[in-house]
């Protein structure tokens, strides 16, 4: 939920091309990727969160508060920290997790989330 509305907030703010094609990218792979975890969580009844939590609201209203290359900055730094730690959610989850279903399903995540990773390091290194 996180990437969706930050990369929603980026396609309106940001000033670098790079920025915003990269926010495009990260609310259709990721929007994508809640479909699919919606639909596993259902078949088996498990309910996950539709909003956001205060931590990364907060997230959000800060970045809101940013504007012109500073943004497209700050949004770019989020992005490497947020995927370093997503991935090594993700490795644990497929590792340790206790559903044989969505061990498989956050493995097959691991190689999109690591090449997210590697883009936003471009586009963090590109708007500088």
């Amino acid at each position: 939920i996180l990437e969706v509305q930050l990369g929603t907030l980026a396609l309106t703010k940001a000033t670098s091309s790079i920025v915003k094609q990269f926010a495009q990218t990260m609310i259709d792979d990721h929007t994508k990727a809640n479909e699919e975890l919606k639909t596993l969580c259902e078949n088996k009844n498990i309910t996950l969160p539709t909003m956001l939590s205060e931590k990364h609201q907060k997230r959000v209203g800060d970045l809101e508060e940013k504007s012109g290359s500073d943004f497209d900055k700050e949004y770019s730094d989020l992005m490497v920290n947020d995927h370093k730690d997503v991935v090594e959610m993700f490795k644990k989850a497929a590792d340790k997790g206790n559903d044989a279903e969505l061990k498989a399903w956050a493995a097959g995540k691991i190689s999109p989330l690591e090449h997210h990773l590697s883009m936003a390091k471009n586009v963090k290194e590109q708007v500088k």
